[in-house]
């Protein structure tokens, strides 16, 4: 199938052994992103022409999350892949939790705990590992906060659990761009999707919100190059085109893309993949 006939919102590539593996929220053949209780990948050789569907997560039926299972990434880490996810339940808050595989395609299994705080609606959770250490970054919900945070919490080595007390890295409102936006009863300001990545000696998340009332991604910087920051803000959006939710990968011939969905007009979602560079130091697209 081609690229621009999978729905998908918040699009993960993982590169490994010559092929692209992409992960998403959403179902295939139905519009509706909650219609299951599965994740399910697509596999590619060149980005464009990819596989039918594969279920690579089928939640039994002990698995506490309920619905909303949403942004899943793999990462390829100490000799397995972990797939980063989050979900909700009757009762509790929204969550992310770690699954595990032998292949990137699944199938994952669950395992260990949720990794963020009982008491607090979240989702988005990323992988980073600094100095050996693993942490999970993700987003504290506006939805209960009104200024959206971006979150760390150590984690064990095996990622079962989460460790200490999680640290506030920034506030959407400190972005210096990202707007309010208003729903039902509610107004604030959004934090969604933190994907880091090391360019020499910076340490870059990209994070997605809302610019001029389109979804957008921007670029905050660790001024110590370290996870805890503190963090710097560009004064504007790097995408502000109505996409979002993305992160960067490095294809097979060295070229590095930003994947994001586009635009954020439910049901049109589609995986966009945008050619990158660095100049002085900085990602643009070209």
């Amino acid at each position: 199938m081609r690229k621009e006939d999978i729905r998908i919102r918040d699009p993960f590539i993982l590169p490994y052994d010559g092929k692209y593996y992409l992960y998403g929220t959403g179902c295939p053949n139905t519009e509706d992103i909650n219609c299951g209780r599965q994740f399910w990948c697509y596999v590619s050789e060149d980005l464009e022409d990819w596989s039918d569907p594969i279920c690579c997560f089928n939640a039994p039926a002990d698995f506490w999350g309920e619905r909303e299972f949403w942004a899943p990434e793999v990462h390829y880490y100490n000799g397995k892949f972990y797939m980063l996810a989050t979900f909700m339940a009757e009762g509790k808050n929204r969550a992310s939790q770690a699954l595990v595989a032998e292949h990137p395609w699944g199938p994952f299994r669950a395992f260990g705990k949720p990794l963020t705080p009982a008491d607090c609606m979240c989702l988005d959770g990323t992988l980073y590992v600094e100095d050996g250490i693993p942490y999970l970054v993700y987003c504290h919900e506006w939805v209960q906060i009104v200024d959206g945070e971006i979150c760390v919490v150590r984690l064990k080595e095996d990622l079962s659990e989460s460790i200490g007390d999680p640290i506030v890295l920034f506030r959407a409102s400190e972005s210096g761009w990202a707007e309010e936006i208003y729903g039902e009863d509610l107004r604030g300001t959004v934090t969604d999707g933190p994907f880091l990545v090391r360019n020499g000696d910076k340490l870059m998340m990209f994070w997605s919100s809302f610019y001029k009332e389109k979804y957008a991604v921007g670029v905050a910087i660790s001024e110590s190059g370290n996870l805890l920051g503190p963090w710097k803000h560009d004064c504007k959006p790097i995408f502000s085109e109505d996409g979002g939710h993305g992160m960067l990968f490095q294809a097979f011939d060295g070229r590095l893309y930003f994947s994001l969905h586009r635009p954020n007009d439910y049901p049109n979602e589609r995986p966009c993949f945008i050619e990158m560079e660095i100049q002085n130091g900085m990602f643009s697209h070209k």
